[in-house]
C-alpha cells in the first residue's frame, strides 16, 4: 500500500512541475497584448490559464493528500524509532568491567589569570 501512493506521490509531484513550467508569468499577458505570438498558441491566450490552473490545484491536492499520508504511515509502522535515540544510548559496561568516572573538564582558558 506504502508503495501504491509512493508512486502517485512521484507521479503528482513531476505533474505539478510539468504544469507549472507550462504555464505563463502574470508579465507574459501584456506582451501578448502586442502581439508575441501567444495567441496562436494551442489554447489561445487565455484559455490555457483555466485548464492549467484547475489542473495544477488538482495535483497539488493530490500531492498534498498523499505527503500526508506516507508521513502518517512512516511515523506508524511497527520498527519505527528514532535516528538520534541509538547515538544517545550508551552500551552498559561488561560484568567485571569497572566503571571510570567522568574527568572533570576545565572551562578557564590558560592565558587568562584568576
Amino acid at each position: 500500500m506504502e508503495n501504491v501512493i509512493l508512486v502517485i506521490h512521484v507521479l503528482a509531484a513531476a505533474a505539478v512541475i510539468g504544469l507549472v513550467l507550462l504555464q505563463h508569468g502574470k508579465g507574459a499577458d501584456m506582451g501578448a497584448a502586442f502581439g508575441s505570438g501567444a495567441s496562436g498558441s494551442l489554447f489561445g491566450v487565455s484559455g490555457s490559464s483555466n485548464l492549467l490552473s484547475k489542473l495544477t490545484s488538482i495535483f497539488i491536492t493530490v500531492f498534498f493528500a498523499t505527503s500526508l499520508t506516507l508521513a502518517f504511515m512512516s511515523s506508524h509502522k511497527a520498527g519505527s524509532g528514532s535516528v538520534v535515540k541509538p547515538a544517545l544510548t550508551q552500551q552498559a559496561p561488561a560484568e567485571g568491567e569497572a566503571v571510570k568516572p567522568a574527568q572533570p573538564v576545565e572551562n578557564t582558558p590558560k592565558d587568562i589569570p584568576n
